[in-house]
C-alpha cells in the first residue's frame, strides 16, 4: 500500500466546493490512474481483474488482483489454490474470490505521474459535462451575462462557468457592446466540443421580449394573460399579441401596467425599442385589424383561407396608407409575421380606381361579345342586291321624267 495522507482528500473537497466536481469522481479517477500505471509498468493490457483500492481511514492506496479459489490452478493470473488462499483468509472456500495486493515496489513515483495526467483529464471532462448539463437545461431561456470582449464581430459574454458567443446576426443593429456591461441574452444553442461546450446566445431573439413580459407582468406568469404571438425586428419595433383567459382582465392593460410602468421597464431594457401590444382574436378580420395598429382600417377582404394560403386584402383611408405600410414596409411585415396572413394593403382611392378600371374592361368585353359576326359571302350578296335595287330605282325615275315631259308638250 502507498501512503498518500489526508492532503488528497482536502484537495478533493476544495475542488468540489469551487468547481462542483464531486469527491467520488476524483477518487475514482485516482484509482483508474493507479490501474493504468500498473498495467503500463507490468506491460500487460489484458488484465481485467486488476483494481485499485483507496482506504480513506488510513489514507493508503494499493493495487489488488482478484483471483478465484480453485483446487488445481490452471491460470496463475486469475486463479489461486485453496492452501494459498487460506494463508490470506482462513475462512475462504472454493470458488470464492480473494483480493491479493500486487502493488510493485518503488511504485509511488510512477503512480503519481500517471495519477496527475488522468486526474487532470478527468477534471476537464467533469467540468465539460457539468457545463454541458447546466446550459442544456438553460437552452431556450433568458440569462444574464457580462460582456468580456469583441472578437471578429462576435461578442464574447461570460454567463457563469463559461463564455458564450453572440454572433453578429444575433446582435441588435447599431448597439454598442461595451466590455464590463451586464446584458440579458437568450440561450439559443449549446454545441458539444472536445473542450468546453460552445454556447450560442442572442440579444435580438423574439423570445427575449416574451421573457421580459413574463418577468414584468404577473398576470402572464400566473397564466391569466397569454402571449399568442411575437414578431420582432430587433432594435426597431416589436408587435406582441396577447389574450386574456379572464373576461374581467384586460390583456393589453395588464401588459401596459399602471401609468405604463410595466411597458416602460421593458422598453428601457430593450434600449427604447418600440413595442405594439395588440389584442389577439380568433376572428382573422379582427386580428388583422388589430395587428395593423396604429393605422385605421376601412375593410378587410379574405381572399384565401385554407391549409395552403392565408391572404387578405386590406383597405385603409388615403391618409393612413403610409402608416399602415410603415417605414420600408415594416408595419405590414411585422403584422404578417404576427398573424401568419399575407396582407395586401390599398388605399380607398386606389381601390376605387381599380374597380373603375375593372368596370371599363368588363363593359368593353361585353360590347365586343354582343357584335354579331358577319359572313363575307352574305355581305357581298347584300351589297350586289342593294346596287341592283339602286339601278332599278334610277330607271324608274328616268321613265317618270320622260312621261312628264311628253305630257307638258301635249298641253302646249
Amino acid at each position: 500500500m502507498i501512503k498518500i495522507g489526508t492532503a488528497l482528500f482536502e484537495a478533493c473537497e476544495q475542488l468540489e466546493r469551487e468547481r462542483g466536481i464531486s469527491k467520488e469522481v476524483l477518487i475514482a479517477s485516482l484509482c483508474d490512474a493507479m490501474v493504468a500505471a500498473y498495467k503500463k509498468h507490468m506491460r500487460t493490457k489484458e488484465a481485467t481483474n486488476i483494481e485499485a483500492i483507496l482506504d480513506e481511514q488510513s489514507g493508503e492506496i494499493g493495487v489488488f488482483s482478484t483471483k478465484v479459489v480453485v483446487d488445481k490452478v490452471e491460470d496463475p493470473e486469475t486463479q489461486i489454490s485453496l492452501d494459498d488462499a487460506k494463508e490470506i483468509d482462513e475462512d475462504v472456500e472454493l470458488d470464492d474470490e480473494v483480493k491479493i495486493e500486487v502493488t510493485p515496489d518503488q511504485f509511488g513515483r510512477i503512480a503519481a505521474q500517471a495519477a496527475k495526467q488522468v486526474i487532470t483529464q478527468r477534471i476537464r471532462e467533469a467540468e465539460r459535462n457539468l457545463v454541458l448539463q447546466e446550459f442544456m437545461d438553460k437552452k431556450g431561456t433568458l440569462t444574464t451575462g457580462i460582456i468580456q470582449r469583441v472578437e471578429n464581430r462576435n461578442v464574447i459574454v461570460n454567463i457563469g462557468k463559461t463564455d458564450a458567443i453572440m454572433p453578429q446576426k444575433e446582435q441588435i443593429p447599431g448597439e454598442y457592446y461595451k466590455p464590463g456591461n451586464r446584458i440579458r441574452v437568450f440561450v439559443l444553442n449549446v454545441k458539444e466540443t472536445t473542450r468546453l461546450p460552445q454556447v450560442i446566445v442572442s440579444h435580438a431573439h423574439a423570445e427575449i421580449v416574451r421573457e421580459l413580459f413574463e418577468l414584468e407582468v404577473p398576470e402572464i406568469e400566473d397564466g391569466i394573460v397569454e402571449i399568442k404571438s411575437i414578431s420582432r425586428e430587433a432594435g426597431y419595433r416589436t408587435k406582441i399579441a396577447v389574450w386574456s383567459n379572464d373576461p374581467e382582465v384586460d390583456s393589453v392593460g395588464a401588459c401596459i401596467g399602471p401609468r405604463g410602468s410595466r411597458i416602460q421597464t421593458i422598453v428601457g431594457e430593450l434600449k427604447n425599442e418600440k413595442i405594439d401590444i395588440v389584442r389577439y382574436s380568433d376572428d382573422p378580420v379582427e386580428y388583422i385589424v388589430n395587428a395593423l395598429s396604429p393605422a385605421r382600417v376601412v375593410s378587410v377582404d379574405i381572399l384565401a383561407d385554407d391549409e395552403y394560403a392565408h391572404e387578405a386584402m386590406v383597405v385603409v383611408p388615403d391618409d393612413q396608407l403610409s402608416l399602415a405600410i410603415g417605414r420600408e414596409g415594416q408595419n405590414v411585415r411585422l403584422a404578417h409575421k404576427l398573424t401568419g396572413w399575407k396582407i395586401d394593403i390599398k388605399s380607398v382611392s386606389q381601390m376605387e380606381k381599380a374597380e373603375a378600371q375593372n368596370f371599363e374592361d368588363n363593359y368593353s368585353d361585353e360590347e365586343i361579345d354582343e357584335t354579331p359576326s358577319v359572313d363575307e359571302d352574305e355581305l357581298q350578296q347584300e351589297i350586289e342586291e342593294e346596287m341592283n335595287q339602286q339601278a332599278l330605282d334610277e330607271e324608274d325615275l328616268q321613265t317618270e321624267d320622260t312621261v312628264e315631259q311628253d305630257e307638258t308638250s301635249e298641253e302646249e
